[in-house]
């Protein structure tokens, strides 16, 4: 069976550069057509491009890319959703002869692709009412009380994580980092997809973060998300991308653009520290292949990924 990577890593971490330098390269050697297939929760959202960092048509530069602008940042969309249309893409990928290259921005929907869906329980009606009744303040108290782990893990003004971890405890009596870690034992993995992680040091990543969101805001993220926002199109979901989220206050004038920039910043680089945990679960994953990325340029990378996965390449 053909193996294909999935290729995972912190936020700013050249992800994307380094997909579409092994999809050229991968043409070049004659097991084309490679075509990258995206794992992230925002970019399927039509009109969030900045502060996506959705790959310009330039960027791309002739290498197909699927799952992105699916839909209306007004839509929810779920690790489901994304599931049910990655696996006939990535059949039909293979089915030409090619290569699919999963490049992982958000974690779950990866691990959620190699080794199934976490299937906690859902919450009875009277178990959501009572914990949507509650304070953040108050759900991220109780969750330190009964769930630590999550609680370290989670952020205390993530509403939507907060509410999940305490739902699960009081629907099941089990807390969710439990659950998870058993989701990590029975993992069952995909063996024609090979895991490959870029690794980072944290000032180097912190680094390129900070120039990350200097860039965004100079291409223009701030029209992006004010038109976004002033015509009604932020979602629900889609207004918690970081970038956007912490824009809102701004266009309500309540905070000025300096401060809005700067908590970009501050949550991007936490994004990144919750990133390298999920990394450190995915990182005891047999077979699985990890580059050190901070002296490397994308296309070296692609070669070392290559020689790796495809062993009879020169």
């Amino acid at each position: 069976m053909t193996r294909y990577p999935v290729i995972v890593g912190p936020t700013a971490g050249g992800k994307t550069g380094v997909a579409i330098e092994l999809a050229l390269l991968l043409e070049r050697l004659g097991r084309g057509p490679a075509e990258v297939v995206t794992a992230d929760a925002f970019q399927i959202y039509r009109g969030m491009d900045i502060g996506t960092a959705k790959p310009t048509t330039e960027e791309q530069r002739g290498v197909v890319h699927h799952l992105i602008d699916l839909v209306e940042p007004t839509e929810r969309f779920t690790v489901h959703d994304w599931l049910a249309r990655a696996e006939p893409v990535i059949a039909d990928i293979r089915a030409r002869g090619g290569t699919p290259i999963v490049v992982g921005g958000t974690n779950l929907y990866v691990k959620a692709f190699l080794d199934g869906m976490f299937d906690a329980p859902q919450p009875s009606a009277a178990v959501r009412e009572a914990v949507a009744a509650m304070t953040q303040a108050q759900r991220h108290a109780e969750l330190e009380r009964v769930d630590p782990d999550a609680a370290r893990r989670i952020h205390p003004s993530d509403i939507r994580r907060t509410v999940r971890a305490l739902e699960v405890y009081r629907q099941t009596g089990t807390p969710i980092s439990v659950l998870q870690r058993q989701w990590d034992a029975a993992s069952v993995a995909r063996p024609d997809a090979v895991l490959v992680g870029l690794e980072w040091g944290v000032e180097a990543i912190n680094a390129r973060i900070n120039r990350r969101v200097k860039g965004m805001l100079d291409a223009g993220l701030v029209g992006e998300a004010r038109g976004l926002w002033a015509s009604g199109r932020l979602g629900p979901q889609a207004r918690e991308a970081i970038g956007y989220k912490q824009l809102i206050p701004h266009f309500e004038g309540k905070q000025p653009l300096e401060e809005a920039a700067e908590r970009i910043k501050i949550e991007t680089r936490r994004l990144g520290k919750n990133q390298r945990t999920w990394l450190k679960r995915l990182r005891a994953r047999p077979g699985s292949l990890w580059i050190g990325a901070e002296d490397k340029i994308p296309a070296e990378i692609a070669q070392l990924i290559a020689k790796q996965i495809f062993t009879s390449l020169p």
